[in-house]
């Protein structure tokens, strides 16, 4: 090996970052990390003595592309981004065929051993998991996809095996017992070392105030969003974010229905901006039903509501967004409103800690006007529910408390 071709090796050891994303809030969170982490100012004084650390870090995103229509559409339009922040992209196709996990991990292989830290948006993810068991990278870091954020930081502090929380509660299925080992190995892996050999890092927008011994937690508050995009024309009336409760199994369709109609009527909603992961068929009987426009967004609904125009309210069900819009539209005179899942929407199917979970989403939730829905309140979250997410929000009290309008 030649001297140059040996130092160049050993900057993309020591200094290269890959970050994996498999959803457009994934890769939208890793671009607001790096533009918290690694293009802030660093002080002379503070500058390392070796050259090699002095050089721009490189920071590699590898999607691995899911096969859904609309999650793909808007990951390539993030992907543009991202390449319009300087940094590389690598588009994978870890879901094209029964051989592609194997393409995939194996041209992945040499990047992970040789990666100085690893950036990762869903620890639930199988595919992820399987990576984190490859790598041997000391700084891990994990970005927000979603509110699952608080129940990863729950079940890290109690060592508990990871399982999204809608599936929390049913037996493991065959494949699952199978991939227990990998899980058990990837939750090693994302838990820091005593020595300090490996550190972990979350960056979140979620209300994050007690982590794990030796997990930091940096706070995301959308400086990238609200630097690139806006300020948003704000218009009359409101407009309703969609919830994937339905496809997920959590909620019944005929309630989620007629929820959004009376919702969408009693505030004077015009439009509904759907999730990615929304049926058509759903969207279409939505649309008939309740008369709304629906929206698909090119984009995560932070930068749409960014960019504008948008409702001067904002209406949701329990979602990441009630922790992530008023972030992103800070200093904007747009308000965002949330309404409890009533507990009889929810499907015989669903998880014992649903019910829980989404009190917890909702009332964990900063700057935001609670509406209340149809019934006399939510039902009771057990102590368990209770206990998880106030560890994870560090305020038991705020379970169960209005968030400030």
């Amino acid at each position: 090996m030649s001297v140059r071709s040996g130092r160049r090796a050993a900057t993309t050891t020591r200094r290269g970052t890959l970050a994996f994303v498999e959803s457009p809030v994934q890769l939208l969170n890793v671009l607001e990390w790096a533009h918290t982490a690694m293009r802030g100012e660093v002080p002379p004084e503070n500058q390392p003595e070796d050259p090699l650390v002095n050089q721009p870090e490189e920071l590699t995103l590898v999607v691995l592309s899911p096969t859904d229509p609309m999650t793909r559409g808007q990951l390539r339009r993030m992907a543009e981004l991202a390449r319009g922040e300087g940094f590389h992209v690598r588009w994978e196709e870890a879901r094209g065929g029964t051989t592609a996990p194997f393409h995939t991990i194996g041209g992945l292989a040499g990047p992970l051993r040789r990666a100085r830290r690893i950036v990762i948006g869903d620890p639930f993810s199988r595919y992820v998991q399987l990576l984190l068991t490859i790598t041997r990278a000391r700084d891990l870091v994990v970005v927000d996809d979603g509110t699952a954020t608080m129940e990863f930081i729950s079940q890290l502090a109690r060592g508990e095996r990871l399982v999204r929380w809608h599936r929390r509660g049913g037996r493991p299925g065959p494949r699952d017992v199978v991939f227990m080992p990998v899980s058990s190995k990837a939750r090693r892996r994302l838990t820091p070392s005593p020595s300090g050999d490996r550190t972990v890092e979350v960056f979140s927008s979620m209300p994050i105030e007690s982590a794990p011994e030796g997990v930091r937690v940096t706070v995301n508050s959308f400086a990238w969003t609200r630097a690139r995009f806006g300020p948003p024309r704000i218009t009359k009336g409101a407009d309703l974010v969609g919830t994937s409760l339905v496809e997920t199994g959590v909620v019944d369709l005929d309630r989620y229905i007629e929820a959004v109609k009376s919702l969408a009527g009693t505030h004077g909603a015009a439009r509904y901006f759907a999730h990615r992961r929304e049926s058509a068929e759903k969207l279409h009987r939505l649309a008939v039903d309740t008369g709304l426009q629906v929206v698909r967004p090119d984009l995560p609904l932070e930068l749409i509501a960014r960019r504008g125009p948008i409702g001067r309210t904002i209406l949701s069900f329990p979602s990441t967004v009630v922790h992530t819009l008023p972030l992103a539209l800070a200093g904007t005179d747009v308000k965002v409103a949330v309404m409890d899942i009533d507990p009889t929407w929810l499907t015989d199917s669903a998880s014992p800690r649903a019910q829980g979970f989404l009190s917890g989403v909702t009332g964990t939730a900063r700057d935001v006007q609670r509406l209340a829905s149809e019934a006399d309140g939510p039902a009771a979250a057990s102590a368990e529910d209770v206990g998880g997410l106030a560890a994870a929000a560090g305020s038991p009290a705020a379970l169960g408390q209005a968030a400030p309008a």
